[in-house]
């Protein structure tokens, strides 16, 4: 069977050029998860990953949540593949409505794994993880698709979260 290293690859979801980061970083390769997590074999893959490394570890996890927007869809398919109730965070506060940043029916004292699709330096998980400790909710892993490998494990450390790989770029870029 394909590694998930090879199928993301294959699918073109990592990309050679000149990019700007939401880091503000400055890279010759990105990360493209969503031409992975728009391919439903793929997605399943990742979902089917997630559960198995929840299971395996005995994470606690009374929701799966995503960061708005590249998080959202691996967290919807690994509550589907789990049954564990989805939340979505949003990154920013609408102006309408019930206007919260955080989606769906969690509750103070929460357990919520966080599912994203890249990591580098962790700043956006960081300010979702921080809108959800706000809410009361408990935060202690993050799994994410790719890490970079550019700083977001060890500044996830300092906030008491542990970043789970999927994948890590050096296995993506050495083969």
């Amino acid at each position: 069977m394909t590694s998930l290293a090879d199928s993301l690859k294959e699918c073109g979801a990592i990309k050679f050029g000149d990019f700007t980061l939401a880091s503000g970083k400055k890279s010759s390769y990105y990360v493209d998860i969503k031409k992975a997590s728009t391919n439903p074999i793929i997605l399943k893959r990742i979902a089917e990953s997630i559960s198995k490394i929840l299971k395996e570890r005995s994470i606690p996890a009374d929701y799966i949540g995503g960061v708005a927007l590249g998080g959202v869809p691996i967290a919807v398919a690994v509550s589907l593949e789990t049954g564990i109730p989805l939340v979505i965070v949003r990154k920013e506060t609408k102006e309408y409505g019930t206007k919260g940043q955080v989606v769906g029916d969690v509750e103070k004292g929460a357990s919520v794994v966080l599912a994203e699709d890249v990591a580098t330096t962790g700043g956006s998980v960081l300010k979702a993880i921080e809108t959800l400790r706000r809410a009361g909710i408990l935060v202690k892993h993050v799994i994410v698709v790719v890490d970079r490998e550019e700083g977001a494990a060890s500044n996830l450390a300092q906030a008491g979260v542990e970043l789970i790989p999927l994948v890590k770029i050096s296995d993506i870029l050495e083969k």
